[in-house]
């Protein structure tokens, strides 16, 4: 048991990260030795299957990161943009493979983690399922078969309490058909429509959100060409699916050397870092 990889869930206390604890204690290729949340939240000391409602699993949640992380192979990670970059930095020294499924980031956050890459594995995706990661590829196949004649829209769908928009997922998307265009996206998406926006400008890469109720995640991928449209959709029933792909990323990276690495990598459809 104690040669299976120890892994550390950060956000303990949050809907997902309680769905990382859970996948990662029904798992047979992984143990759970660490919980990490917040200074000065009430878990905090306590065991971690007691404040989860259950039984004592004699793991004490913690607000000491990198003493948890210095006991772990693998840290699960679904936090914040500035919580997550402040952990690449205490996995990195703790040489930990790091998972982020965190989103939201911008350039700044962008470059820390390429900083920490350097030192220690990170596996980063806005989308961990498999059905998703290989409609990314599916994505940039298509967008480079067509050319601006057919306009891209991305539409994703999100519960009410989601506090990034568009998804990491619909840029992950944006991203593919970008490439499999040739160009890059920050100079082709179209992120903001109210008012007179004008006609639509060809080889823009449009995004809408929707938010609302309990909607795990609906995306789709909309090619519209004279007369007719293709519609690329994936939709997500259970965030399980997100963790069971968070542990198959710790797993994968053990052994790897340092780098940032995506989905793609671990379900051997990408190029590495």
């Amino acid at each position: 048991m104690s040669d299976l990889p120890g892994i550390v869930v950060t956000g303990a206390s949050g809907r997902m990260g309680q769905m990382l604890i859970r996948t990662v204690l029904e798992s047979d290729k992984a143990r759970l030795v660490g919980a990490v949340e917040r200074a000065g939240h009430d878990w905090v000391g306590r065991d971690l299957g007691q404040a989860m409602g259950g039984a004592a699993l004699g793991v004490t949640v913690t607000d000491d990161a990198l003493e948890a992380f210095s006991k772990a192979q693998a840290i699960l990670d679904f936090t914040a943009p500035d919580a997550t970059v402040g952990f690449a930095d205490l996995a990195a020294q703790a040489r930990a493979v790091h998972v982020i499924g965190t989103t939201g980031f911008d350039e700044t956050h962008l470059a820390r983690l390429k900083a920490a890459a350097r030192h220690a594995v990170i596996v980063r995706a806005g989308n961990m399922s498999l059905g998703v990661n290989l409609l990314t590829t599916l994505v940039k196949r298509v967008a480079a078969a067509l050319d601006e004649d057919w306009d891209i829209e991305v539409v994703e769908a999100h519960h009410n309490r989601k506090v990034d928009a568009p998804s990491g997922t619909a840029l992950m998307l944006g991203e593919a058909a970008a490439a499999g265009r040739g160009v890059t996206l920050e100079d082709v998406a179209d992120r903001g429509r109210d008012g007179i926006t004008g006609a639509r400008k060809p080889g823009d890469i449009g995004f809408a959100a929707i938010r609302g109720g309990t909607i795990v995640g609906d995306h789709e991928v909309i090619f519209a060409g004279p007369h007719e449209r293709l519609v690329l959709k994936h939709v997500a029933e259970d965030r399980s699916l997100f963790a069971r792909g968070a542990v198959r990323a710790a797993l994968w990276g053990q052994g790897k050397g340092p780098g940032g690495y995506d989905m793609l990598d671990v379900l051997g459809l990408g190029d590495g870092a």
